[in-house]
């Protein structure tokens, strides 16, 4: 059987004996990384160690008094002593938006309406423009298309009322002989005795 050593995935060297050859590279590569990890953890701790409790631990070299009670109070004091300012806060004010819609007189000044004369020239213009002048420049330098064949002539139906019967509005009923009778002594009534009247009493007063 083989001597290399199942090390997982890692750099196989391609002569030799790989097993050694990969073993001693791999330890050197774990003692490295071992010696690294190990100062990072020193240096780790030493910078975790806390400055307040380091300097309230400190003596005087004369009375042998601690003093870092001193300083902390002194750092106290300083502290104090700052000028210190209070700021205000206000609530927001309300923001003024003059609105057009609602103050007409912030609105632009209306434009003068066109005179009928302007308005005839206006017309005639887009008239002029839409029927001559941009048919003529579109199709400048392109050219004339072949007419195509025009619609076959077909007999023109125009409903006719004499010809047609169901056209014409239906007859009127006749009037019967008690109404025809009634109307003729209302219009005997006119003629001989309300129109004559009439006729006197405005001559009289004229």
């Amino acid at each position: 059987m083989s001597d290399t050593l199942p090390i997982g995935l890692t750099y196989l060297s391609p002569v030799g004996n790989y097993g050694r050859q990969n073993t001693q590279a791999l330890g050197g590569v774990s003692h490295l990384w071992q010696d690294f990890f190990a100062r990072a953890m020193a240096e780790q701790q030493e910078g975790e160690t806390d400055s307040v409790s380091q300097a309230l631990a400190q003596y005087d070299k004369d009375s042998g008094e601690p003093i870092g009670g001193a300083r902390a109070l002194a750092l106290i004091d300083a502290q104090r002593a700052l000028p210190v300012q209070d700021t205000e806060v206000a609530p927001p004010e309300p923001l003024f938006l003059p609105k057009a819609e609602l103050e007409a007189n912030l609105l632009e000044p209306a434009p003068e309406p066109f005179s009928a004369a302007e308005l005839i020239e206006q017309q005639r213009q887009l008239d002029l423009n839409s029927s001559w002048l941009r048919p003529v420049v579109m199709s400048q330098g392109h050219p004339l298309a072949e007419p195509g064949p025009g619609p076959s002539p077909r007999p023109l139906f125009l409903p006719i009322a004499e010809l047609e019967k169901n056209l014409l509005d239906p007859a009127p009923e006749p009037f019967d002989e008690a109404t025809l009778a009634k109307q003729q002594n209302d219009l005997e009534f006119d003629t001989h005795w309300a129109r004559p009247v009439v006729l006197n009493n405005v001559r009289v007063h004229a």
